[in-house]
């Protein structure tokens, strides 16, 4: 954000604070990220021709030494087009598919502005986030909050999480307590922690909105329009919002939420991941759970997600997964919040050998070392193919995308054929025999 716009906000903000006699100032207290002296020397990062460097952005140090710790060297084109404007505070509306990098594209744009721009203690209450992230689902609101802690490491920075499902008097109890630096939320729970007087939003100078595609898809654009009202105005805030598509609904979002914004299209040189061996079987509907049973037996299946359409249909898959013995665990929209995260924490530890997922829940799934992936029923929307099977493949592994392809759903195959492209041709096979017995 520029000076003279954190200027005139924080004058506007001054005047706001005083009228809020509610808020709770924060108990002074040490907010940590002191130790050891930390150089740049200790991070050598070898010039590359066509890549930019962390090292290149004049990122503060605490920063960069979280940036050290994570691994993170040169920035992916996402972050590449994006940072050298955010981290000048202009507005950002970027279209960039999931792995791509561009949480981290968002995280260091906040972090670097808290450290560059901070705001005394005593000036400061409980409960009033400096900068906002909205997700649309639980899972993909933790995977940002544990991005962001790791690259806040040395910062000092607080990075408080609000969503549906968990303890209300906890997070609560948490905003109370501690200053929120960096507020990661979803759009239902906000609003009641906004309606209740424990978050205020008038104080935010950066708002991130992420995968506003999957927001409008889960309807939760009218949640999200009553936030952002309750933010600064567009031209005393920086917005950056993402998308894994540029539909007229995202853009029309984005012409009344940002300023001027900077227009960033990263199409994926492969919309597939390299790393993953794709293989389609032609197989009858009848035939499709037999399959699917020989398939988790096999002995190079280690970890395994199994995607489908429906709620119903994954509940009914788990179910009969379960009667045949193995360890099933379930994410869709009807599974309670707390009992999604569990489940996730199983299935990352290998207590679950099985996930059955619907795309909602399947976009905040971030695990490294799952090794198959199966598609029960083939996507209706070709984007959420790329999805699906970008859980597997991950931190430099191989891994393995079946898909199964019925009389009832193989006419999806053109459209998704056509956004992987000439050169990730998908073959359609039949099913070996002994995975049919």
């Amino acid at each position: 954000m520029s000076q003279d716009n954190k200027e005139a906000s924080q004058k506007s903000g001054d005047s706001r604070r005083r009228s809020h006699n509610r808020r709770r100032r924060r108990p002074s207290g040490n907010r940590g990220g002191a130790g050891k002296a930390w150089s740049l020397e200790q991070f050598p990062v070898t010039p590359e021709a066509g890549k930019l460097r962390f090292h290149d952005l004049n990122l503060e140090l605490p920063l960069m030494h979280g940036i050290a710790d994570v691994g993170f060297k040169y920035a992916s084109p996402i972050q590449a087009h994006s940072l050298p404007h955010s981290l000048c505070g202009h507005d950002v509306v970027g279209k960039a598919q999931t792995g791509t990098g561009k949480t981290a594209a968002f995280l260091v744009t906040i972090i670097d502005d808290l450290l560059k721009n901070p705001v005394p203690e005593d000036e400061r209450y409980a409960g009033e986030p400096r900068a906002l992230i909205i997700a649309p689902t639980r899972e993909l609101v933790m995977q940002i909050a544990d991005d962001a802690l790791a690259l806040c490491k040395h910062t000092g920075l607080t990075i408080h999480t609000l969503v549906g499902g968990m303890d209300y008097g906890k997070q609560q109890k948490k905003l109370h307590d501690r200053l929120a630096d960096i507020l990661v939320a979803t759009p239902g729970r906000l609003i009641d922690f906004a309606g209740s007087h424990d978050v205020y939003l008038d104080q935010v100078e950066i708002l991130v909105i992420d995968e506003a595609d999957r927001m409008l898809d889960m309807g939760f654009i009218p949640q999200v329009r009553r936030i952002v009202r309750q933010t600064p105005k567009k031209d005393f805030r920086q917005t950056l919002l993402f998308s894994a598509t540029f539909t007229p609904e995202v853009m029309s979002l984005s012409e009344h939420w940002t300023q001027q914004p900077v227009m960033v299209e990263i199409e994926p040189e492969h919309a597939a991941a390299d790393t993953v061996d794709q293989k389609v079987y032609i197989t009858a509907t009848e035939d499709k759970f037999a399959l699917l049973d020989n398939i988790i037996k096999q002995d190079n299946v280690d970890s395994i997600i199994v995607f489908a359409n429906r709620r119903d249909q994954c509940r009914r898959l788990q179910e009969r997964l379960q009667k045949k013995g193995f360890q099933v665990g379930l994410l869709s929209g009807d599974v309670p919040q707390n009992k999604r995260v569990r489940t996730l924490e199983d299935f990352k530890s290998g207590k679950l050998k099985v996930l059955v997922a619907t795309d909602v829940a399947g976009r905040g799934i971030h695990v490294d070392g799952i090794s198959h992936v199966v598609n029960f029923t083939l996507p209706e929307e070709p984007e959420d193919y790329i999805h699906r099977i970008g859980r597997t493949g991950r931190a430099g592994k191989t891994g393995t995308s079946i898909s199964f392809a019925c009389e009832d759903d193989a006419f999806l195959l053109e459209p998704i054929q056509q956004l992987l492209g000439e050169d990730n041709k998908l073959t359609c096979e039949q099913p070996p025999e002994e995975l049919l017995a």
